[in-house]
């Protein structure tokens, strides 16, 4: 058994497929596959389940993995603890649903960057169901979505709440409806009105607010960045988090603002999720330490800064695991 092979599982696992795998490695193709093989035959397992759309971990080598893991983290910490200049390179791939991009998101990529210059980061967008089934197959190694308070989490997950927000109407500056203190649902209902598209917890939101009522004209998006983009354009009002609203450069421009909307709302929070097995490597448990620092940081400024721009209410927030 050689160290390559365990890396190449592990690639294989973390891209969906022999291609891909063997691109980020500069190898070819068949080399990997075939080294792959080798190790199979030795272990007398599958590792890999093989179909026409790709390659991904089968049950077998699902249950080995975290031993991989636990090899390459050791082989790292060799490699480090000897200053060898020619280690491998290590990537963490990082799921979001696009919410909190400004204020934690970007923030703690760049300042994980400055202590970690040799590791690279890839951040893929989706939707909660598409992160958690990555997660669960070995192809992220950390997540951040969105759930309203009382929402169940996944058993197979840690779950760290980073951030705790209301949900808050979007709507352009010089919109009728920021002349208002706070929007009711009537007040909604008479505006084009930019909705995620389901699967999306702010979807499920809307849904429950509207009571089953259809607004003016309804536009369908994913994710806060594109419903942002579609508010400044004038195309309507969306509802978001507020800390999905609050410091993004299109409200620090004057182009968009954000109002409390009336009555009673939920609690918005923002998680970071990982696998509970032990696969995560030691560059993504740093990165995860890191979220929840910045989380930390944020709101901390937040209530010293007391209400923002908008008219939108403080929150209060946390860094606790939730059961």
């Amino acid at each position: 058994m050689r160290i390559e092979q365990l890396e190449y599982i592990a690639a294989v696992t973390r891209f969906g497929s022999l291609r891909r795998a063997a691109e980020a490695l500069h190898v070819s193709q068949p080399a990997l596959s075939e080294t792959v093989r080798n190790l199979e035959r030795e272990l007398g397992v599958d590792l890999l389940d093989r179909r026409r759309s790709g390659a991904r971990i089968s049950a077998a080598g699902r249950e080995l993995l975290p031993h991989i893991m636990g090899v390459l983290d050791a082989v790292d910490s060799l490699r480090r603890a000897s200053d060898d200049q020619h280690r491998t390179t290590r990537m963490i791939r990082l799921g979001t649903v696009n919410a909190a991009t400004v204020p934690l998101l970007v923030p703690t990529i760049q300042a994980f960057r400055s202590n970690h210059p040799e590791t690279q980061i890839e951040v893929t967008g989706g939707q909660q169901v598409d992160i958690h089934r990555e997660l669960a197959e070995g192809g992220l190694d950390l997540g951040l979505v969105n759930y309203l308070q009382g929402d169940d989490k996944p058993p197979g997950l840690q779950t760290t709440e980073l951030l705790r927000g209301r949900p808050v109407v979007c709507m352009r500056s010089d919109s009728r409806l920021a002349a208002l203190r706070s929007v009711s649902v009537n007040d909604l209902l008479r505006e084009p009105l930019i909705v995620m598209r389901s699967g999306y917890v702010m979807h499920r939101y809307v849904h429950r607010l509207l009571e089953g009522r259809n607004p003016a004209f309804s536009y369908s998006t994913d994710g806060a960045e594109m419903g942002k983009l579609m508010v400044a354009e004038g195309l309507g009002a969306t509802v978001l988090p507020d800390f999905s609203v609050s410091g993004d450069p299109l409200e620090r421009s004057g182009i968009i603002t954000q109002r409390p909307i009336a009555g009673d709302v939920p609690a918005v929070l923002m998680v970071i999720q990982r696998p509970l097995s032990a696969t995560t490597t030691r560059a993504a448990r740093d990165l995860h330490a890191m979220f929840v620092r910045s989380a930390a940081e944020y709101t901390a400024h937040e209530a010293l800064g007391g209400r923002r721009s908008g008219g939108a209410p403080d929150r209060s927030g946390g860094t606790v695991p939730i059961p």
